[in-house]
């Protein structure tokens, strides 16, 4: 009930900055939790080593018609992607512009957010996994809060779920 509590409270709290689909219900928290045992690729060495791609301004493992996906949006200059990366490697899958409107709002959101930060994701992600010995960092969103950027950091440990939030400034 709890954990349903918390994800209620969560869908409604980050609701604008794309929701990943598993924070759902129960049945997808579990999905994700057993899809993740295969993932060898840690959210914080995954927006490190796609840097090369453009900036990162988020990461999320998700459950996407039905398997594991690694998502990192990233901004190069103007123009906004979305990377698909291998969890295993860290290699890019695809390469995709974000052109969904909805899309497009939350990334402009999480760059102006990237664009006051000081601290990079990977850094307020690793932060975040380190304060939470035995959890896995599964998400991270940058918004800016009172005017300040901070990184909503989902965390996985089995089924147990919790968001932290980390300051970039």
């Amino acid at each position: 009930m709890l954990k349903r509590q918390f994800l209620a409270g969560l869908a409604l709290g980050i609701a604008a900055i794309a929701v990943p689909a598993w924070a759902e219900g129960d049945k997808d928290v579990a999905a994700l939790a057993k899809a993740l045992q295969q993932a060898s690729l840690p959210l914080e060495k995954a927006t490190k080593l796609n840097e090369r791609e453009g900036k990162p301004i988020s990461a999320k493992y998700e459950i996407e018609h039905g398997a594991l996906q690694l998502s990192i949006y990233t901004m190069k200059g103007d123009r906004f992607d979305e990377l698909i990366v291998d969890h295993r490697t860290g290699a890019v899958v695809t390469d995709q512009w974000i052109r969904d409107a909805d899309d497009m709002k939350a990334a402009r959101a999480q760059a102006a957010a990237m664009a006051k930060a000081k601290t990079p994701l990977d850094v307020a992600t690793e932060n975040a996994v380190k304060a939470n010995a035995g959890y896995r960092a599964v998400s991270v969103i940058p918004k800016l809060e009172g005017g300040r950027p901070v990184a909503d950091v989902i965390l996985m440990k089995g089924e147990d779920v919790k968001k932290v939030t980390q300051k970039l400034d």
